[in-house]
């Protein structure tokens, strides 16, 4: 029986239990999971800001997940590409990427190489941007 690989990727600053939650649905649906830390030079060109932990702490704290198989930088976003290197099943994705014209698109090249996309709900109450807003807030006060 195929083994099946599972792929998603994040920043994973500030590692919380939402962050936890995702992998462990994320390799409750394969057999091996490879998670793509967004390298620091790839956060700031999206999201204009460095992370609070440096790239090689985060690598490291998501390594030492259990459910975690495979931990790689991902210095760019391009999802087929990423694909030819890992040879992934199944990718995973948060729910406010679904039906964006970029992941319908995707869905359908993926379809193409026999690959599904599963889109997973974040944990309401725990987010990095909130980690972050909270830690602000203390420091600042």
């Amino acid at each position: 029986m195929k083994r099946i690989i599972g792929y998603t990727t994040g920043v994973f600053d500030l590692f919380h239990i939402g962050h936890l939650n995702i992998l462990k649905r994320a390799k409750s649906q394969c057999d091996e999971l490879i998670v793509g830390i967004t390298t620091d030079e790839l956060c700031m060109k999206l999201k204009n800001k460095v992370p609070v932990i440096s790239f090689d702490e985060r690598c490291s704290i998501v390594e030492s997940i259990r459910v975690v198989d495979r931990v790689v930088a991902q210095d760019r976003i391009d999802e087929l590409a990423d694909h030819e290197l890992y040879s992934f099943d199944r990718i995973f994705k948060g729910s406010d990427w679904e039906g964006s014209p970029k992941w319908t698109a995707l869905e359908k090249e993926f379809s193409k190489k026999g690959v599904e996309v599963i889109y997973f709900e974040y944990t309401a109450s725990t987010s990095s941007t909130l980690v972050r807003s909270v830690l602000e807030q203390k420091t600042s006060a």
